[in-house]
């Protein structure tokens, strides 16, 4: 049963009070949401780590955030691509000599929509490679500093999840056999929410002092569907982006921002827009489809995936 804790007019930043002296891990920071996000914590005084496989636009993102906010911010970029776990690995490590705490670490980059069948360079379909595994490892890497804070890891999901099998693929993860865009960015979407679910288990069995929230950006105006989608998605996406029915990317940054930092949420639930089919709307908790925490496919695919990473979580 889904609780409304904001009212009519649903989570707004206006909630937030200051974040001074507070840290915040953003990936996929330097467009879209996840740009937005960083704006927002920062104008209320956060400390802001962007962690983003482009070196130029990184620069270009930190230059235009002070450009609006004031040269102070205190903003840095750590460069890492989920694609790739040796880079995961190594921005973890600059993370970990550089920031001596993390109150919230935001699963914010992801890839969609990619029309024909790519691996990461360690061999994953690249939806699951960067949207889940570069994200389960990153997470992995970084949980004793987020402990030793009691800070949060929040994981940017999708309306995917239950758009695509509703379960994982397990015989044949990379869908060699039945790629699909769509199906396969769902797929992954699902997985970073099982990952989610199994952490909250895995924290609350060991005592931990870590939330986990999980949260979608609703219909957005990013740059996540490009030129690595067919040119029919982009078509239908550039239409339904003039549309009502998709918001702005400030608006598809509240859910994250809320998960970062709104206190008295709830762990085994789901956020984000709660008008027009989840699209747009006001801020709040939306329905949570059973199978996205189903115990023994959340269980086998935490244990494929530190196989698949070569991580093993003390948990």
């Amino acid at each position: 049963m889904t609780t409304k804790y904001f009212g009519a007019k649903g989570w707004t930043p206006e909630r937030i009070g200051s974040l001074v002296g507070k840290t915040y891990l953003i990936t996929g920071a330097n467009t879209g949401s996840g740009f937005e996000a960083s704006r927002i914590l920062l104008a209320k005084g956060a400390k802001v780590v962007m962690l983003n496989r482009n070196a130029s636009k990184s620069a270009a993102a930190i230059a235009a955030l002070k450009q609006q906010l004031g040269k102070d911010i205190d903003v840095s970029f750590v460069q890492m691509d989920l694609a790739e776990l040796a880079s995961v690995h190594k921005a973890a490590q600059q993370v970990l000599q550089s920031t001596a705490k993390i109150d919230a670490l935001i699963c914010n980059g992801a890839i969609a929509q990619v029309a024909k069948q790519e691996f990461t360079k360690d061999g994953f379909e690249s939806h699951l490679g960067v949207n889940h595994y570069g994200h389960f490892l990153l997470c992995g890497l970084l949980f004793d500093r987020i402990e030793e804070s009691q800070g949060r890891i929040v994981v940017v999901s999708s309306e995917g999840y239950k758009m695509g099998l509703k379960t994982m693929q397990f015989d044949d993860m990379n869908w060699d056999k039945n790629y699909h865009p769509n199906h396969t960015y769902c797929h992954s979407k699902l997985a970073q929410m099982m990952f989610a679910y199994e952490l909250q288990n895995r924290i609350k069995d060991a005592g931990k002092r870590v939330e986990v929230y999980v949260c979608h950006p609703g219909a957005s105006k990013t740059s996540l569907i490009n030129d690595k989608a067919s040119r029919a998605t982009r078509i239908i996406f550039g239409i339904m982006a003039m549309l009502p029915i998709v918001q702005s990317a400030e608006k598809g940054a509240y859910p994250e921002i809320m998960c970062a930092t709104e206190t008295g949420l709830k762990q085994r639930a789901y956020y984000g827009p709660t008008g027009f089919q989840y699209f747009v709307g006001p801020v709040d908790e939306c329905k949570l489809e059973a199978f996205a925490h189903d115990e023994q496919v959340c269980q086998t695919l935490w244990q494929l995936s530190e196989q698949q990473t070569g991580f093993n979580w003390a948990l």
